[in-house]
């Protein structure tokens, strides 16, 4: 998955949301997290290195905010990947894409738009055509200011 020079991953496994687990309410974490379940909120890293798994079974209703993540399952909402995400062949997302490095397998569907954005400031490296970010009801400003968030604006539908 994700290593270092030295071979060994950026993020261990330190929390598993179980395949009978459902939680409801905002996931704040360090370190590694792996989702089977079902999370009825957002998905929030805080520190370095973070890294988010899915299996095919997951589902997220809300936002994520990760620096890493390994998506199988479905996100209902925007994720923001600070610096990779992989889209597995089972991978859903209803909502937009926030990136930097992207890998997305023959499969995956992205209903929202894919957007690039630069890690040095955090901010989208293109403006959208002048739309905004649309808000999602689970939406929550995180004091963690590296990820992009605007809850104001005009909901955006497909890729352009």
């Amino acid at each position: 998955m994700f290593g270092n020079k030295k071979g060994k991953k950026s993020s261990e496994l330190d929390s598993l949301i179980g395949s009978n687990t459902r939680m409801v309410g905002d996931v704040h974490f360090s370190g590694g997290l792996h989702i089977d379940g079902i999370v009825k909120g957002n998905v929030i890293a805080e520190g370095e290195d973070s890294l988010v798994t899915t299996s095919d079974k997951a589902r997220i209703e809300g936002n994520v905010h990760v620096h890493n993540m390994v998506l199988s399952g479905e996100v209902i909402g925007d994720v923001y990947a600070l610096k990779h995400i992989e889209l597995a062949p089972n991978a859903r997302v209803t909502g937009n894409v926030y990136y930097n490095l992207i890998e997305m397998a023959g499969g995956a569907e992205v209903n929202g738009s894919l957007i690039h954005y630069d890690n040095k400031d955090a901010k989208p490296a293109q403006k959208n055509s002048g739309a905004e970010i649309p808000a999602t009801s689970g939406d929550h400003k995180t004091s963690n200011s590296e990820y992009p968030v605007n809850t104001i604006g005009k909901a955006q539908s497909g890729c352009n």
